[in-house]
């Protein structure tokens, strides 16, 4: 997995990006926000997911984790590939789409151009226990380290409590409860930990009343 490039713009397209990484100009697909941010020239850090086809791989591109998370979460819905999760991000934002998800806003959903009403209902049924609640990618910053790399722990904690069956609201209240764990472990002078936050957020859920 890529999860993210860092390097000098080289070029900026309509739908796309290259980044040079070790030498290697890469090109990402990326959404219109994302891109209008870029200056070539200029370093750059995006977050990515590449997506491995049979025929192909594409390196996709966002300005922030939570992006990343959102598009990668839309890929396991049925019937939502690459491009159109793309063009979800592209017309709402993270937060628009955890709003809609969380209140069945089905309007919303079928502003993006591909999505209908079947489309958004599926949507919904299949999002509204994964995706979280909409202020849920808002993560503490944590002195040491920047508002990125303090997503980047929280948003896979989160995501595998949820993966665990536990519901969005829990894992987030889990995420914050493991905040001081991850805290010291960057007073330490290391990167926090994910499985052993995971391992402190499930005993702290096993405790909750």
């Amino acid at each position: 997995m890529i999860a993210s490039v860092r390097g000098p713009v080289l070029a900026v397209g309509l739908d796309h990006a290259v980044l040079e990484a070790g030498g290697v100009g890469l090109a990402l697909l990326c959404p219109p926000r994302t891109l209008a941010d870029l200056r070539v020239g200029e370093p750059a850090r995006l977050a990515s997911s590449l997506v491995v086809r049979d025929d192909s791989l594409t390196l996709y591109g966002f300005a922030g984790d939570d992006e990343r998370v959102l598009f990668e979460q839309l890929l396991g819905v049925s019937g939502i590939g690459p491009r159109l999760a793309l063009a979800m991000l592209a017309v709402l934002t993270p937060d628009e789409v955890r709003q809609a998800v969380a209140t069945d806003d089905l309007a919303t959903l079928t502003r993006v151009p591909g999505i209908g009403r079947k489309g958004a209902q599926r949507l919904v049924l299949e999002l509204k226990d994964r995706i979280g609640p909409p202020d849920a990618a808002d993560a503490p910053v944590l002195s040491g380290v920047t508002p990125g790399h303090t997503a980047a722990w929280a948003e896979q904690v989160h995501a595998a409590l949820v993966g665990l069956g536990w519901a969005a609201r829990e894992a987030a209240e889990a995420v914050q409860a493991v905040t001081p764990v991850a805290q010291q472990m960057l007073d330490e002078g290391t990167a926090p930990d994910v499985p052993v936050l995971l391992r402190t957020a499930l005993r702290s859920l096993d405790r909750a009343p």
